[in-house]
């Protein structure tokens, strides 16, 4: 199915456009000229084009324009620092026009928390990305639109997964404890899943960066907050449209390593008869599809939006990839003279998900080049041998890669509804209330299978393993909102009023067993599974809520247009939260004064400063924490039976609160040079305190060796700078550069309270390197007074005879321990700095995009490398060996030390695309007509020999010692990583 798509959808969708769209000829001349609608002089160089064409000219030194359009045609006149109009010919030949200056971006309209704010007036950090700003190519996921592209916002994802997610994190690391990623508001809907909505579905994206713009949303803020609007309706004329691509998916990078050639030279080689590539064996190409068709209109009182998006993604690794329903409804509805306003937003998502396993990477990097894939007893797959036909070794931490790729199954389905309705009324032009619902449903299914024949998974010790999984998540929002316009005098103040409730309810089931009579059931006959019978199977569930609720205000003030101030403050409650610390206060206020208005700044149109202080909130991660709780601890076999036994998981902590971060902000906004340059710098400091963190207390007194506290506190420093350029710009030639970038420091100022310490004296050791042979090796040190993300561990200064690591004495007693006096500071996870590059050109119908993106100052541990970069017995007898430009033969230990840790420097070329506008005819079927090519990741440049030397921002653990998701351990490329991809994309986007 997916190659007849590919085959003969999109040829058929461009031989109808092209024939459809072909030009005509222009049959109206008309003139005229364009002037400053505050002088009355002529402006030159004004972008004059035909609506809906290509068809355009530009105005002479004098402002003088002539032009030959179509028969009813519209006229569309813009220049940078102006704001464009739009004037219908008729029946007229001479048409003038006066363009209004404009302070470009200054005067756009930004959405904040429970409103909109003009960009001038706002007075806290924030920043907003329009859909024409957004990355371009196969962008399966709203979180790639703003990879790059705001300052202080990195949005990664290491290796090219399909089903990857991506990590996000604002203005460095906020919390270790607590939830890292910024909150999520869709339309209004907090806490909104970004899976719930379509890229192709988004019109903008609103990034509240400081704690004075977050803290309206309390205890949910401090990690910053992301505010997606969807595309609405307008009245009018019925506007169709479709958006379609294809993509080729290929793999980029790869861990360098010995052929069979090089291999069989080394020292202990065991040559196993074969030559086998095994990456190649392990990838392919992948193909892609999207299709987006979007229907809009309406009249003065209703207007709409319906879309369906398909997407169908393959992964390079075998068994990965998904295919994606995704529908939304977007409805508005006035009533009683325009003084009601009913908002109603519906969508539902559907995926169903082939996750592959990257252990198959893993292995098929560290394979014996000569070992065959299949027993040499057979030739087919499916047949002989205890491992159906392919060859495996009875060795340590190894497995067929190929087996592992083929034979395990790993099935997912996600389901996603997202509704709400919002109402408003109108009671006088400056007061207004408004009632918002929405409901939430998330629901995640997993099901995965090893059979017999699997070595790896577990399918042959147990005769077939099975699970199967499912987690719902519900919640329910409501809040009422009023809103109260002032004006007195010079001065307009806006007030706002607001209550919130919201419910979450989640619950899920899991099953494990094995020893099944067949493998044909796979994971969808858990009673055939004999362990169930036998005591050996696993069967659980769960359930558990939680509520917040909170009071909040804010009040901003416009005075003179000049000067700025805004106070808001929010007043929450968690029943997360200890019976002693129920309710928490965010209050937050900023204040701005327009320079440019209080001084003559030559060559500067508009300079504004602002400075911003607020507190903002996190809550603990899970419901019942602050309880003693008691939980399943096993089985006990008593009188032929199996038994289950409970005792305790938690320790009650009555005083548990919330983590307080404290953030002020000082920032320029500016706008020179006729408007064609603007920018924006900030420089902010937060300190995050009370982070939630496990720390380990004695038993007894305690039931539970662990406790839930507030412990400890972060110091954030940053800067921030973003500019935009309107470099050139001629009738037939523009460029747009911009610009953003931005540094931050953590300092773990303490990790202590009281007799509490999370760590030991101050010093936290993290992240075990793992197995083989380095299992006791901890790669991250975290201490009081010192930076986050420092990686640990001995230096290497030379090579023993024995081919052994020598390692620098560093406490200076005269020899090395294997202790950490003599391990010290080699790196430091975390980048210096972070930037995005984009490069916008046109000429005459076309359109190219160049977006670079990078990081600096960062390094990160090699894995591979620490394990398998050496000539060791047990290496070669076993693996094959990592062959970077750092290998060095004479090693023959396997010992992670400094050399392993490798500058992680980077720059991207993110995305290039090139894109082509056809010119469309007067009454033609079509009212946009544009074809594309984009390349994603075509390449890098960087000093790394890893995978991929993007951050990480957490350790997700390796197999042998698993450590999930530890902000603690940034700076760790990890074995289980996926192969990084390049993409190539055909697309089209029509207009009816």
């Amino acid at each position: 199915m997916r190659q007849r798509l590919l085959k003969y959808v999109f040829p058929v969708v461009c031989l109808v456009a092209l024939t459809v769209g072909q030009v005509l000829a222009q049959d109206r001349q008309v003139s005229g000229k364009v002037t400053d609608a505050e002088s009355g002089e002529g402006l030159p160089g004004v972008n004059i084009l035909e609506a809906g064409t290509s068809n355009g000219t530009v105005t002479d030194i004098n402002g003088n324009y002539t032009i030959s359009v179509g028969a009813n045609a519209s006229i569309s006149f813009s220049f940078v620092g102006y704001t464009p109009q739009v004037i219908v010919v008729g029946s007229r030949a001479v048409i003038d026009a006066a363009l209004e200056l404009d302070v470009q971006s200054l005067s756009e309209v930004v959405v904040v928390g429970y409103g909109t704010q003009d960009k001038k007036e706002i007075t806290s950090s924030v920043t907003s990305v329009k859909a024409e700003d957004f990355n371009k190519g196969t962008v399966n996921s709203p979180a790639q639109l703003l990879q790059g592209k705001v300052a202080g916002l990195n949005v990664v994802r290491p290796g090219g997964d399909p089903n990857g997610g991506f990590q996000i994190r604002l203005r460095g690391v906020s919390t270790v404890g607590a939830n890292a990623e910024p909150l999520v508001v869709i339309d209004g809907v907090i806490g909104g899943s970004l899976n719930t909505v379509d890229p192709n579905d988004i019109a903008s994206i609103d990034v509240l960066k400081d704690g004075s713009a977050a803290a309206i949303y309390g205890t949910r803020g401090s990690s910053g907050v992301i505010l997606i609007t969807t595309k609405s309706g307008k009245a009018g004329k019925v506007s169709v449209e479709y958006n379609g691509s294809i993509a080729m998916e290929n793999v980029a990078r790869k861990i360098p390593v010995m052929d069979a050639t090089e291999y069989k030279k080394l020292p202990g080689a065991i040559d196993l008869g074969s030559d086998t590539d095994w990456l190649d064996v392990l990838t392919k190409t992948a193909y892609s599809q999207v299709h987006n068709l979007s229907l809009g209109g309406g009249t003065s009182s209703t207007t709409y939006r319906a879309s369906l998006n398909v997407r169908d993604a393959e992964g390079v690794g075998i068994n990965s990839g998904f295919q994606q329903l995704n529908g939304r409804l977007n409805l508005t509805q006035k009533a009683l003279n325009d003084k009601a306003v009913f908002t109603v937003n519906i969508s539902s998502t559907s995926k169903d998900a082939t996750y592959g396993d990257a252990n198959s990477f893993r292995y098929g990097i560290i394979t014996n080049p000569t070992m065959p894939i299949y027993d040499n007893t057979t030739t087919s797959p499916t047949a002989g041998g205890n491992f159906a036909g392919y060859a495996e070794r009875d060795i340590f931490d190894w497995y067929n890669p190929l087996s592992i790729a083929e034979q395990n199954i790993h099935d997912g389905k996600d389901t996603r509804l997202l509704t709400s309705i919002r109402g408003e009324y109108n009671f006088t032009s400056n007061f207004r209330a408004a009632v918002f619902y929405s409901r939430q449903w998330e629901s995640d299914w997993r099901g995965n299978y090893s059979p017999k024949t699997a070595k790896f998974g577990g399918g042959f010790g147990r005769a077939g393993l099975a699970d199967i999984s499912r987690n719902d998540r519900f919640n329910e929002l409501f809040e009422t909102t009023v809103n109260y316009d002032i004006s007195a005098g010079d001065a307009n103040i806006a007030l706002l009023g607001g209550y919130s409730y919201q419910d979450f309810q989640n619950e899920g089931n899991y099953m494990q067993g094995g020893n099944f009579l067949t493998d044909a059931f796979t994971y969808n006959n858990m009673g055939a599974a004999l362990d169930f019978a036998n005591g050996l199977g696993t069967i659980s569930s769960y359930k558990n809520s939680n509520k917040l609720v909170a009071f909040f205000g804010r009040a901003n003030m416009n005075y003179q247009g000049t000067y700025f101030l805004s106070a808001s403050a929010r007043y929450e409650g968690s029943t997360r939260f200890g019976a002693n610390n129920k309710w928490g206060l965010f209050p937050a206020v900023s204040g701005g004064v327009t320079l440019s208005n209080l001084f003559d700044l030559p060559g500067v149109n508009s300079l504004k400063f602002r400075a911003s202080w607020g507190i903002t909130g996190n809550q603990p991660s899970q419901s019942y924490a602050s309880l003693q709780r008691f939980g399943r601890q096993g089985n006990f076999f008593i009188d032929g039976a199996y038994v289950p036994s409970y005792g305790p998981v938690s320790n009650a902590n009555p005083d548990l609160a919330w983590e307080t971060k404290n953030e002020i902000d000082f920032g320029l906004d500016f706008a020179a040079l006729d408007s064609r340059l603007t920018g924006t710098l900030d420089f902010y400091k937060r300190n995050t305190k009370d982070l939630i963190l496990l720390v380990n207390v004695p038993v007894p007194p305690n039931l539970f060796g662990q406790t839930l506290v507030n412990i400890g506190e972060l110091e954030n420093i940053g800067f921030e700078a973003a500019f935009n350029y309107a470099a050139v710009n001629t009738s037939d030639f523009s460029w747009t550069p911009g610009i953003n970038l931005s540094t931050f420091s953590t300092t773990v100022v303490s990790l202590t309270s009281g007799d509490l310490s999370f760590g030991s004296g101050g010093v936290l050791y993290r992240a075990n390197m793992g197995s083989p042979g380095q299992n006791a090796t901890n790669l991250v040190r975290v201490k009081e007074g010192e930076k986050l993300g420092q990686l640990w561990g001995p230096v290497q200064v030379g090579i023993l005879d024995n081919g052994t690591p020598e390692f620098k004495d560093i406490d200076g007693d005269g020899t090395f321990c294997d202790c950490d006096d003599d391990r010290t500071v080699v790196g430091n996870g975390l980048p210096a700095f972070t930037f995005g590059f984009n490069n916008s050109f046109t000429y005459k119908n076309f359109d190219v995009n160049l977006f670079f993106r990078g990081a600096v100052g960062h390094e990160l541990y090699n894995s591979y490398r620490g394990f398998y970069e050496n000539t060791q017995g047990t290496t070669t007898d076993n693996y094959n060996v990592v062959n970077t430009k750092y290998f060095d033969p004479e090693i023959k230990d396997a010992k992670v030390n400094s050399i392993h840790v490798e500058k992680g420097d980077f720059v991207k070329l993110d995305n290039a695309t090139v894109g082509y506008r056809v010119n469309l005819a007067p009454g033609s079927a079509f009212s946009n007509f544009r074809v594309y090519l984009s390349a994603q990741n075509p390449f890098v440049v960087t000093g790394y020999t890893g995978i991929d030397p993007e951050v990480r921002f957490v350790d997700s653990g390796d197999d042998s010692n698993p450590n999930n998701d530890d902000p603690l351990s940034p700076g760790i490329e990890r074995r289980v990583t996926y192969f990084t991809t390049r993409i190539f994309t055909f697309g089209i986007n029509l207009g009816f």
